[in-house]
């Protein structure tokens, strides 16, 4: 149960603060693409994420893409933003991230992952030993291979937070 549960909750990654990263030493962000960034339908960026990602860089933020999905798609959204990427990432196997996280230079000990799936997002984080923040799936839409996942991570989800272990990213320590 360990591996499922993450180091912050948030509704989403656009609601949380610069302040939050500032006070917890994050210096780099591993945000996940589907339903957590973005519906997994949008092939580019939105004015809103693209606004995001530059204020986060503006403040010393260093922000990378991680995504289960291989090819264009992914692609073609890290570049329009520019920002390093890894498509087909395997998550919740954790070598491959863990490859792409050393090729890019980062200090695991600043470093928080941003996903929206306990089975995938949470459970490599956790193997990582890196942060976590659990989010809320940004739309209800999701891919066939999604769907699978939301049956298990519906009811784990509901036993985490009657359980009192989805912590809010703004509240005190």
């Amino acid at each position: 149960m360990k591996k499922f549960i993450p180091t912050y909750y948030a509704k989403n990654v656009y609601e949380v603060s610069l302040d939050f990263y500032r006070k917890h030493g994050i210096k780099t962000l591993l945000i996940d693409l589907d339903n957590t960034l973005a519906s997994y339908r949008d092939r580019e960026p939105s004015a809103e994420t693209i606004k995001f990602v530059r204020n986060l860089e503006t403040n010393g933020i260093r922000v990378l893409l991680a995504s289960n999905n291989s090819g264009k798609r992914v692609k073609r959204y890290a570049e329009t933003l520019g920002i390093p990427y890894i498509a087909g990432a395997r998550k919740p196997l954790a070598y491959k991230m863990r490859k792409f996280l050393k090729n890019e230079g980062v200090d695991f000990n600043s470093l928080l992952m941003i996903g929206d799936q306990l089975l995938t997002d949470v459970f490599c984080a956790n193997t990582l030993g890196v942060k976590i923040m659990l989010t809320d799936k940004l739309v209800n839409e999701d891919q066939w291979t999604t769907r699978i996942n939301r049956l298990i991570d519906r009811p784990l989800r509901k036993r985490l937070q009657r359980k009192g272990k989805l912590k809010e990213w703004n509240q005190n320590d």
